[in-house]
């Protein structure tokens, strides 16, 4: 055949599926097309309604979260040197028996009365106070007979040491009968910045945060590496003997890798107690599971040729698995260990939710109790610590992998 007559078969075989193309129907004509739209429409739409999605509310209820954001980005780490200065007096709810006595309204020192010594939820009270240092800003508090506090004003003194406010008493910190009182506090800087009690004991915890994530680490490598081999297909599925192990291996990994730390945790907080040795034991199951599955698949996708070479020689199962398997082998571990210290780290916040020990113990008390500046300060240290060992951790597989 010429080369003419084969760029003329070449023009009209092209041209014979041009016309293919051309007649062919597209995909969104078909019946199939227009039944799976018509169920991923239905799908969406009820998750849309049972997950309640509305973007509306992040727009008109933005405002709800500046002071959690203010509060995030000012953890309390550093505090200025400070003097504080707190006056309070009783106040009964309602009027009870014999009313508690008002202490008097002295000028010579700090001193602080109420227009009344008892009264009902809803009363307006009026709240003097005299021999304040001058222009000094603080809060006004109420508080219950249990010491819980509720704010309610901003507070400032004027410039002879005196204050007055009026307000209603508070009906969600009020319990009848009991004696509640009014508190003000006034505070002033007194020179320069120290660190908080906050900050000492964040410190503590990330690093019983870390040292808990290295031992589980550590504990589960030797527990993962021996079983790591009884589940790798290539090592084990050589005799009926071995296959069965090989399944039984597996079914265990799995069994033990799909139950989450945190259900671990809650097992063996009720075992051990709560603290950091739970939270170890906890993260060493869940390490073993899974540095067991992903140090098996690193075993199965060695290369056969020194296997094949080394059992050439009549060398046994076990010389074939330290002169072959290992070596090649030693490098996937490595990155896969620190990959799961890397993890363990941040599983630990974790654990310490349900009293597992670590970091997250606290993280979970402060939010509990609204402290969210000492629940940001926690959330920063958890994050720069992830982010130094994740930097290290790169740095190390870089070198020895």
């Amino acid at each position: 055949m010429s080369p003419e007559q084969k760029s003329e078969k070449k023009q009209e075989t092209k041209k014979d599926k041009t016309e293919s193309l051309l007649q062919r129907k597209p995909s969104y004509m078909s019946l199939k097309f227009w039944i799976v739209l018509l169920v991923a429409i239905m799908v969406y739409a009820y998750g849309w309604k049972a997950t309640q999605i509305n973007p509306k509310m992040m727009v008109t209820d933005a405002h709800l979260i500046a002071p959690l954001v203010h509060d995030l980005l000012a953890p309390n780490i550093i505090a200025k040197n400070a003097k504080t200065m707190e006056v309070k007096a009783p106040f009964q709810v309602p009027c009870q028996g014999k009313p508690p006595v008002e202490p008097p309204l002295l000028s010579t020192k700090p001193s602080i009365t109420i227009s009344k010594a008892c009264g009902n939820f809803g009363d307006t009270i009026t709240v003097k106070a005299s021999g304040l240092r001058p222009n000094t800003s603080g809060e006004l508090w109420w508080e219950n007979p249990i010491s819980n506090r509720d704010l309610i004003m901003d507070a400032k003194s004027d410039k002879s040491g005196k204050f007055q406010a009026t307000f209603e008493v508070p009906k969600e910190m009020a319990s009848p009968g009991e004696i509640h009182h009014v508190v003000l506090d006034l505070t002033w800087p007194t020179g320069g910045y120290h660190f908080t009690k906050t900050a000492g004991l964040v410190l503590n915890k990330i690093i019983e945060t870390i040292f808990l994530a290295l031992m589980a680490t550590t504990l589960a490598i030797f527990i993962a590496i021996p079983v790591s081999f009884l589940a790798a297909r290539n090592l084990m599925t050589g005799s009926l003997i071995g296959t069965i192990v090989y399944y039984i291996t597996r079914t265990f990994l799995n069994i033990f890798r799909s139950i989450e730390p945190l259900i671990w945790g809650l097992i063996f907080v009720v075992w051990v107690g709560i603290g950091p040795f739970a939270g170890v034991l906890a993260l060493t199951v869940h390490s073993v599971a899974a540095l067991g599955k992903l140090y098996s698949e690193a075993i199965e996708s060695i290369d056969p040729g020194p296997i094949e070479a080394i059992t050439a020689t009549g060398a046994n199962r076990l010389q074939v698995i330290v002169y072959a398997v290992i070596p090649q082998m030693i490098p996937p571990f490595i990155a896969f260990t620190l990959y799961r210290w890397d993890i363990n780290v941040r599983m630990s916040t974790v654990i310490g939710l349900v009293g597992g020990g670590g970091i997250g113990y606290l993280l979970i008390q402060w939010i509990n109790l609204l402290q969210y500046r000492n629940a940001a300060a926690a959330v920063w240290a958890i994050t720069i610590v992830v982010w130094a060992l994740d930097y290290i951790s790169a740095v190390v597989r870089e070198r020895l992998v």
